[in-house]
């Protein structure tokens, strides 16, 4: 199949950003909506620029520093542990039920346990990112994994492979992909989970900054806040699949 030349790909990738500015002022002028609670495109534009000069960069990298550490965390437990209920049918049918108890709990809901119980502090926050992102990257891992035919395994002893080969060579590649898909649904959840994280006494973070500005009813600011997290989060999940692509070309050369 033939590539399409730059120019055409680059329309393709802006014509919904420009559709979706324009049912944006459709809204604004139809009359459907009192102008005064939409704000236009240019206006939050011009906030947008204002507040950078101010303290959106400051809020930009506590939020990130943020949901970072809190998938990261949430990640690196929840590969293991979903390995092991993907891998081990037992396992899977004596936990699973209660692994999806506590991912039907919201997070916001556990506020007020996790401030009693770790207070008010950047520790409150993490905990709150971290349980979103454990849940969801657990129940992608043990669903992946436990999808993977076993007649790979069979091969590889039939063909003489040790226990550590089979690992190494046969398991760990196969549970790559499930890996960095866990990681991409655990950052979606971690974003959207992120402005109930910073109910908790946050004093930055786009999560606080759309919190103060719904006080004052500055839906300006509030749009900035939301289209900066939507943002970074597409921006997050862009470089993941870049480096899926790159981890995974295997995949493409064996299909």
């Amino acid at each position: 199949m033939l590539s399409r030349p730059a120019p055409w790909r680059f329309a393709l990738i802006l014509a919904p950003w420009v559709v979706l500015l324009l049912l944006w002022y459709a809204v604004r002028a139809s009359g459907l909506v009192n102008p005064s609670l939409v704000p236009a495109p240019h206006e939050v534009a011009a906030r947008f620029v204002q507040l950078l000069q101010d303290r959106l960069l400051a809020d930009i990298w506590m939020s990130t520093q943020r949901v970072f550490i809190g998938v990261a965390l949430g990640t690196l437990l929840a590969v293991p542990v979903g390995f092991c209920l993907g891998w081990y049918k037992g396992l899977r049918s004596f936990i699973d039920p209660v692994i999806n108890f506590f991912r039907a709990l919201p997070p916001i809901a556990l506020i007020p346990l996790v401030i009693v119980y770790f207070g008010i502090g950047e520790v409150a926050k993490t905990v709150i990112l971290f349980y979103a992102a454990f849940f969801a990257g657990v129940i992608v891992m043990y669903e992946g994994i436990a999808q993977i035919s076993p007649i790979y395994i069979r091969v590889a002893r039939t063909l003489g492979a040790s226990d550590l080969e089979i690992f190494g060579k046969v398991i760990v590649p196969l549970t790559v992909p499930h890996i960095l898909t866990a990681v991409r649904v655990a950052l979606g959840v971690a974003w959207a989970t992120l402005v109930a994280s910073e109910l908790i006494a946050a004093q930055q973070g786009l999560g606080a900054l759309i919190q103060n500005a719904s006080s004052f009813f500055q839906l300006d600011i509030i749009y900035v806040g939301i289209i900066c997290i939507g943002f970074i989060a597409l921006a997050m999940d862009l470089a993941l699949r870049a480096i899926s692509r790159r981890l995974l070309a295997w995949q493409d050369r064996i299909a």
